[in-house]
C-alpha cells in the first residue's frame, strides 16, 4: 500500500523526527563541527560498550555465542555469512539487533530477517535494482532497515529510495536521479514516516557526508 507522503496528516503532540535528525552513525568519536541532531549513536564494540553513553554494540558473528554487553545499548549490530544467517535469525537480545548479511541476495535475506523480527542491513554500493527489491520488502514491514554509505550522494540516494517505496513512486528512478528539493520539501509527518523505516546510515566521515549533504542540497538539524 502506498502512502501518499506529499499530503497532509492529522497533527501529533510530539514534534515529528526530522528527515536528518539522529541520521548518521559512526565508529570514530563525534567530530566538532557536525550538527550534534545529525549524529545517532555511534557503533563500538562489546569491550567498550560500559563507556556510557548511547551506543550500537557491534557482535561478532564467528563467536560461538554472541553475549550481549551488561548494559543495554540502542542497538545490537551483525555481520554474517550467509552460512551463519540461521544462528542469527534464531538469535534473541534485549535490543533490536541489525543484520548485515554478505551476498546477493538481499530481499531474500531482508524478508527472513524481518520475519524473525531483526532489522536488515543494506550495505554500500549496491545497484538501483537491488535498492529497490530490497526497499519492496522493507516497505511492508515494521522493523525499519540501517544502511552504509561511502559518500553523503549515497545517503541521498537512500532517503529518496526510501521515500519513493513509501510513495509508490519508481525507487530505481529515485536512486539514480534523486531530488533533494523534494526531500527538503517534505512535510513533516512525511519526513518522520521516512525515517521510521531508514533508521540510521553509517559512514565512515561524518563531517565530510554532512559538508556533502549540504552542497547536495539539504539543510542540516541545528
Amino acid at each position: 500500500m502506498s502512502i501518499p507522503l506529499s499530503l497532509g496528516m492529522p497533527p501529533s503532540r510530539e514534534e515529528p523526527r526530522g528527515l536528518l535528525d539522529s541520521l548518521l552513525t559512526h565508529r570514530v568519536p563525534a567530530p566538532a563541527g557536525v550538527p550534534v541532531r545529525l549524529l545517532a549513536p555511534r557503533i563500538v564494540t562489546a569491550d567498550d560498550a560500559e563507556s556510557g553513553g548511547d551506543v550500537v554494540v557491534e557482535l561478532d558473528a564467528s563467536a560461538d555465542a554472541p553475549v550481549p554487553a551488561s548494559r543495554r545499548p540502542v542497538r545490537y549490530q551483525i555481520d554474517c555469512a550467509p552460512e551463519h544467517l540461521g544462528d542469527v535469525l534464531a538469535f534473541t537480545a534485549p535490543a533490536p539487533l541489525c543484520v548485515y548479511v554478505a551476498g546477493d541476495t538481499l530481499a531474500d535475506t531482508a524478508r527472513e530477517l524481518t520475519g524473525a523480527g531483526h532489522v536488515p542491513g543494506l550495505p554500500a554500493g549496491r545497484s538501483a535494482d537491488e535498492i529497490a527489491d530490497f526497499l519492496a520488502v522493507l516497505a511492508h514491514s515494521d522493523t525499519g532497515y540501517v544502511a552504509r554509505a561511502r559518500d553523503a550522494a549515497e545517503v541521498l540516494a537512500l532517503l529518496s529510495a526510501t521515500t519513493a517505496a513509501l510513495s509508490g513512486f519508481d525507487i530505481r528512478q529515485a536512486v539514480t536521479e534523486p531530488d533533494a528539493a523534494r526531500l527538503a520539501a517534505l512535510i513533516p509527518e512525511a519526513a518522520a514516516a521516512v525515517r521510521e523505516i531508514l533508521l540510521t546510515v553509517e559512514v565512515d566521515d561524518p563531517a565530510a557526508v554532512a559538508a556533502g549533504l549540504t552542497e547536495l542540497g539539504l539543510t542540516l538539524p541545528a
